[in-house]
């Protein structure tokens, strides 16, 4: 008889729950079970029952020794996730000693009578209680270790002799000891449960009712966990993810008894109980265990998880979490050898999905090699099987027609999701599902809608793909099948036939003719009058209002949008898209500023019309400080168009700034746009010649240029010139026109005269011309610093007594940098101007008083210059225009003047009167009825000493275009009638007359 000394009976020990930080129980537990064994072991008898009784032995011991150790770990400071491990490994040796032994029955059989066997029963309870007491201990420590619960069902149905029953009853109490454990708590971590329900839900449908019934009760404990898992968290998010109308399923209080029963068999209320009450987190690792479990050897198993799969992404779809990667799994099982039912479920689970979290689904699905294969299509087609997503996945396919592909510079081997700059070729992906979805008959509403946005994003995709040739085979860009399956589904078809016709498609594949082709589609439409127009147009002006992603964006959007307003809208468009092409005027792509300043120039017929043409003809302006020569050219000629055709009022309003606006551009590189600056500002000084008065300053400013320019090597930048320069001396009134005839025309003399007739009229503007002048002094340009070497010179030379020290100094400095020029004749003729800057700086006086009567005298006082440098002068003076020649008995006046300001002469409207004395003067006497023979209206009162200045002698004809006029001073003491009878004479006489006179006086 085998005798077993236990503290307590047996349903006591089984029943013996350990508390945390409580070892008595633990310690009393396993010596119990220690005499009990040492009591088998002496008494065992035949051979037979001995080897029974020694697996029995072997099984106990190993437990004891394995617990001795869990505990011992348990208690260390071991690193959490090591101690995990290495706890699980023991458990598992435990398990499979533990449930590795002989069944009741056969223990039960060694007994020779009832003693024997009741000894042997409890010896074999106390084995499966020492393991049930183990995983207490450790699940009381640790919640987070019920994950051994979950291999303990993988271990269970690896091997059919393992206990399953009893292994069930196990995890099932253990499970009810955490539920017992967790009551109460606001906050509990159970990592586990989402795995742990996964194989508790397919066990729930075992074969063997035992199991069942079990595993339906731990399934009740699990739910009972979750719970209270994170009660805050669970109570908030609930009403984030519970769907309107969804209830919980688990019953009251008072019918949980039932519950377990419930869950048995019932495949949907496992489904919306697991779903309603885990967390999506939770829900999640559920979903891919029964996602993993697809793939099972064993049949039964996979179908039953496809089924419980279905049915919960059926209800909660929504809290599903990591869709991405539950997609890129289905993908490969899909390409493996699943049978046609579970490929028929993991569509559907796609479908489901995609109805939840379509963004997540397709940023998942363009995330594979182009161009897709079967099985990528079969999930497009499920993704798109739904009318209620179309709207969703037309708006996620539309967010990656955004990305340019070909954009990242080498593929990454991992996978990152949802990130347009590292997946390339999503957007072609894309156009390819594209053509897929779009002739599905759900998404004929979703279409219309989104047409104008597909419309575009397609343009944009066959200009990326054409850039990229992008073609497989005999395939064609898939942007361009996708742009025409959408005109064929959208009612469209004779479109597509006519843009087939105008062999539209071709230009498309080909870089240089992409521009085009995008003008023929809109020019197509607009033909066909599309009923799409209005929302298209909105969409078009929404883009350009807010801003395309990239310059060629633009480009499209412009043209596109041009074409449609050309068809639709008489000229000039309605502000709302005139502000659009001003702003795009001045756009950092030049692509962009010449498109729109060539619609604003078609426009010019009816510039008048525009309401804020001010801002408009602005944009324009600045538009020349572009750096690109093309825009700046393209705004040249825009702007002249419009000029052209703009009001005066207007015109007059901005003549002084477009004038500034052209004299920087003269002075520019490109000698294209020199030479247009330069004459498209003398054009504006014709079209406001009634303005003069407004443009003085700024003529003045374009001077220098003007004159250096002359040496241009372009001759249509010398041709400008003179043009302009033409203009100019007519406005101002300066005799140089004849200089400017090819026959005639030599620089220095153009020079001298401009500058002979700067200081007679407008010698205020001397120093800042010499300014100006300094600053081509450093220019790479050999004619421009030889240039304005010359000018300055002259420049100097009769306006130096307008300079101080100051600014001489600042000359000095300047020239001495050209008098080591690498152009010889640039040396010598600095050498001069050099000469000239010392001889002012000689004359300079450190006394105010001194510097100030210098002035007086120099502005009443002003000697006429003849060339300096002789540069390119005609060889026979005498017959020159200029009419230099020295002659013999030359009388030079000398009138030595005391009062020059004592009173004013006259005044006469805006020009100054001219009247010329001859080498010898008469004795004249003045009066009031001295200019009898004047033009009508023309009354000069003189008195002491005075300048007469007439415009005009006998008539109509000015004098101002004889070689007798001039500025001249007529003393009141010898102004008579005899002079009056000369004047007539004073217009045949020799161009030599007034040049004879070396001194002339001048007053304001």
């Amino acid at each position: 008889m085998f005798l077993i000394l236990l503290p307590s009976d047996c349903k006591q020990a089984e029943n013996a729950k350990p508390i945390a930080g409580d070892n008595r129980q633990e310690l009393v537990i396993t010596a119990g079970v220690e005499n009990g064994m040492c009591s088998l072991r002496r008494g065992y008898g035949p051979e037979k029952k001995a080897q029974t009784a020694a697996s029995l032995w072997d099984a106990y011991s190993g437990l004891l020794s394995n617990q001795a150790m869990i505990l011992a770990m348990n208690s260390s400071f071991v690193d959490p996730l090591l101690q995990y491990k290495t706890q699980l490994k023991i458990v598992e040796l435990s398990f499979k000693m533990a449930f590795a032994i002989p069944s009741l029955d056969k223990v039960k059989g060694i007994g020779k009578n009832e003693d024997d066997q009741e000894d042997l029963e409890n010896l074999y309870r106390t084995i499966l209680n020492t393991f049930e007491d183990t995983l207490l201990i450790l699940v009381s420590k640790d919640l987070y270790k019920l994950q051994i619960l979950k291999e303990m069902a993988v271990w269970m149905s690896e091997d059919n002799l393992y206990m399953q029953e009893r292994a069930m009853v196990i995890i099932s109490r253990v499970l009810s000891f955490a539920s017992r454990k967790v009551k109460g708590c606001t906050s509990v971590d159970v990592p586990c449960l989402g795995v742990l329900a996964a194989e508790l839900s397919l066990l729930c449908s075992h074969a063997d009712p035992s199991i069942t019934q079990q595993a339906s009760l731990g399934m009740y404990h699990l739910l009972c966990i979750a719970k209270c898992q994170n009660a805050d968290i669970a109570k908030n998010k609930s009403t984030k993810y519970d769907k309107p109308g969804s209830h919980c399923f688990l019953p009251s209080p008072s019918d949980t008894e039932f519950l377990p029963k419930i869950l048995q068999r019932d495949k949907s209320k496992i489904a919306q109980s697991v779903g309603k009450t885990l967390l999506p987190c939770l829900l999640t690792d559920f979903v891919w265990s029964l996602l993993m479990k697809l793939s099972a050897p064993d049949q039964t198993t996979a179908s039953e998880a496809a089924t419980i799969l279905k049915l919960t992404l059926e209800y909660y779809a929504h809290k599903v979490t990591m869709v991405s990667k539950i997609v890129d799994v289905i993908y490969k099982q899909l390409c493996g050898n699943a049978s046609p039912i579970l490929k028929q479920v993991m569509l559907r689970a796609i479908t489901l999905l995609t109805r939840t979290s379509p963004k997540k689904v397709i940023f998942q699905l363009m995330d594979y090699p182009v161009p897709a294969d079967n099985t990528l299509m079969l999930m497009w087609q499920a993704a798109g099987s739904e009318s209620s997503v179309a709207p969703l996945v037309l708006k996620t396919i539309l967010l990656i027609l955004k990305g340019k592909p070909g954009t990242m510079e080498e593929r990454i081997t991992e996978r990152r999701h949802f990130s347009l700059a590292t997946t390339n070729m999503m957007p072609v992906v894309a156009s390819q599902a594209l053509c897929t979805l779009l002739p599905i008959g759900s998404y004929k509403k979703a279409v219309a809608q989104f047409f104008p946005q597909l419309l575009m994003a397609l343009m944009l995709q066959l200009y990326y793909t054409s850039n990229l040739r992008l073609m497989t085979e005999d395939r064609t860009f898939y942007a361009q099948d996708a742009l025409r399956v959408l005109l064929n589904c959208s009612g469209l078809q004779q479109v597509d036939i006519a843009l087939k016709r105008k062999n539209c498609w071709n230009q498309f594949s080909q870089a240089l003719f992409h521009h085009h082709g995008v003008y023929l589609v809109a020019k197509t439409l607009s033909d066909y009058n599309f009923p799409q127009f209005p929302d298209t147009l909105h969409y078009l002006y929404k883009l350009a209002v807010e801003g395309p992603r990239r310059s060629e964006d633009k480009v499209i959007t412009i043209i596109f949008l041009t074409e449609l307003l050309n068809n639709f809208f008489k000229d000039p468009f309605p502000e709302e898209f005139l502000v659009l092409f001003r702003n795009w005027v001045n756009d950092s792509d030049p692509a962009v500023s010449k498109l729109s300043l060539q619609k604003i120039a078609s426009m010019a017929p009816v510039i008048s019309e525009i309401e804020n043409v001010c801002s408009l003809l602005i944009a324009i302006l600045d538009a020349f400080l572009s750096q690109d020569k093309t825009v700046v050219i393209r705004a040249l000629m825009t702007l002249r168009r419009l000029l052209g055709k703009l009001d005066k009022v207007t015109y007059s309003s901005l003549c002084t700034r477009i004038a500034c606006s052209y004299c920087p551009l003269m002075d520019h590189s490109n000698g294209g746009i020199r030479s247009m600056a330069i004459r498209h500002f003398g054009e504006l000084l014709r079209d406001m010649s009634q303005y003069t008065w407004m443009l003085n300053d700024v003529v003045f400013r374009g001077l220098v240029p003007l004159m250096l320019f002359l040496e241009d090597t372009e001759a249509r930048v010398v041709k400008a010139c003179k043009y302009t320069l033409e203009i100019c001396a007519s406005e101002l009134k300066w005799p140089i026109s004849y200089l400017l005839k090819d026959e005639h025309c030599s620089f220095e003399l153009v020079v001298l005269n401009i500058c002979n007739n700067l200081l007679i009229s407008h010698q205020k503007y001397i120093i800042d011309l010499i300014s100006d002048t300094l600053g081509f002094l450093r220019s790479s340009r050999t004619y421009l610093r030889r240039g304005s070497v010359i000018l300055i010179g002259y420049l100097a030379k009769l306006g130096g007594h307008l300079l101080l020290r100051d600014e001489i100094q600042v000359m000095f400095e300047a020239i001495d940098q050209v008098l080591r020029d690498e152009d010889p004749v640039i040396r010598e003729f600095a050498e001069i101007t050099n000469k000239i800057f010392m001889e002012i700086a000689h004359r300079l006086t450190s006394s105010n008083i001194k510097q100030s009567f210098q002035r007086l005298f120099n502005l009443i006082y002003i000697k006429k210059l003849k060339p300096l440098y002789n540069y390119n002068l005609p060889k026979d003076l005498t017959g020159s225009p200029m009419g230099i020649k020295e002659t013999k008995n030359d009388k030079p006046l000398q009138t030595i003047i005391m009062k020059t300001y004592c009173s004013p002469c006259w005044e006469l409207g805006q020009q100054p009167f001219y009247l010329p004395l001859g080498p010898s003067s008469a004795s004249l006497t003045s009066g009031p009825g001295g200019f009898s023979n004047v033009d009508k209206g023309h009354q000069l009162l003189l008195q002491d000493n005075c300048i007469i200045n007439i415009i005009s002698v006998g008539g109509n004809k000015r004098l101002i275009q004889s070689h007798a006029c001039g500025f001249y001073l007529v003393p009141a003491l010898h102004f008579t009638h005899t002079l009056l009878s000369q004047l007539p004479a004073l217009q045949t006489l020799s161009s030599s007359t007034r040049c004879e006179d070396d001194n002339f006086a001048e007053t304001s």
